[in-house]
């Protein structure tokens, strides 16, 4: 899997549209899968994209209302009946653990793979890997909802103009990468001499919240947020109500978070004409797509 690219799987919000499935995103980065809010459908709109489920390695959800989680069971269903070799790894809040429960175990199956649960208690670092860095922060939902930024590991980066210079090839680069020196006949050549430290980028997902701060400081520098706008500002009350943002508020927290790029999505079945949505958020940060159904967004270069 050398994609990377955010594959849009639905963009509806709680009620899904004849063009706009419930919203569920999949990330496909470094060799990994990682399923954001699978809702209602999320199985099938994988057929449509024409991806395998067993991409899936992670997956996440921010909360328990219906259109970010009635998709995880038939998922995990679908990796089960494939036998996915790799574990499956769910994060969620543990003030859910029943609904999670729920979903997991609301049929009959005799379960073939292994998941692993990460039910997340506090804010901060969830996982760590030699792959991913997995961070939560609690939003502004009617209930307990989490926004998460995952991080790349930063990476070594050779310069093959340098390491041939010097001579070094073949094995001898995995050790000078392991050891951080080799002695190459009567020279000693040091790791930094030939490669250099490529920062490892940051996606952030914040679904369904008011604007709040943790939503801005989750998203910090990061290559890609993906975030819910729900309403636009004509109807900035009835975002207020539910306790969702605008398509403004959204392109608020991308500019003051200083994000390369905003990718909007949960619309209210109410609209038809999602080009408002990019209209009203591009006048404040000007980098926005406003997500539609399968559609795929490359990120990383």
């Amino acid at each position: 899997m050398s994609d990377k690219d955010v594959i849009i799987l639905g963009t509806s919000s709680q009620q899904p549209t004849r063009k706009r499935s419930h919203g569920a995103y999949l990330i496909r980065w470094n060799e990994e899968g990682l399923l954001f809010d699978p809702g209602e459908g999320t199985q099938r709109q994988f057929i449509f994209a024409n991806i395998a489920p067993t991409t899936v390695t992670r997956i996440f959800v921010s909360h328990f209302h219906g259109d970010h989680c009635l998709g995880l069971g038939s998922m995990l269903m679908r990796l089960n009946l494939d036998k996915v070799p790799h574990p499956v790894h769910c994060y969620f809040p543990r003030s859910g653990k029943k609904n999670f429960d729920a979903l997991r175990y609301g049929c009959l199956y005799h379960q073939t793979i292994q998941i692993v649960e990460h039910p997340v208690t506090n804010e901060g670092i969830v996982e760590e890997d030699h792959i991913f860095k997995i961070e939560a922060a609690y939003l502004n939902h009617s209930v307990e909802a989490i926004g998460w930024r995952i991080t790349e590991k930063d990476k070594i980066k050779f310069d093959s103009e340098k390491l041939k210079k010097l001579g070094v090839a073949g094995p001898n680069v995995s050790i000078l990468e392991k050891k951080g020196s080799i002695q190459i006949q009567d020279k000693m050549i040091k790791l930094e001499e030939v490669s250099w430290v490529k920062k490892g980028e940051s996606v952030a997902v914040v679904m369904d919240t008011l604007f709040c701060k943790n939503a801005i400081e989750i998203a910090k520098n990061c290559k890609v947020l993906i975030c819910e706008s729900t309403y636009l500002e004509e109807h900035k009350e009835l975002a207020k109500e539910y306790m969702h943002m605008t398509a403004k508020e959204a392109a608020i927290i991308a500019k003051e978070a200083n994000v390369e790029l905003l990718i909007l999505t949960h619309f209210s079945a109410r609209y038809q004409d999602l080009s408002l949505f990019k209209k009203e958020a591009e006048a404040i940060f000007p980098n926005v797509i406003a997500a539609e159904d399968l559609q795929r967004i490359p990120f990383l270069k």
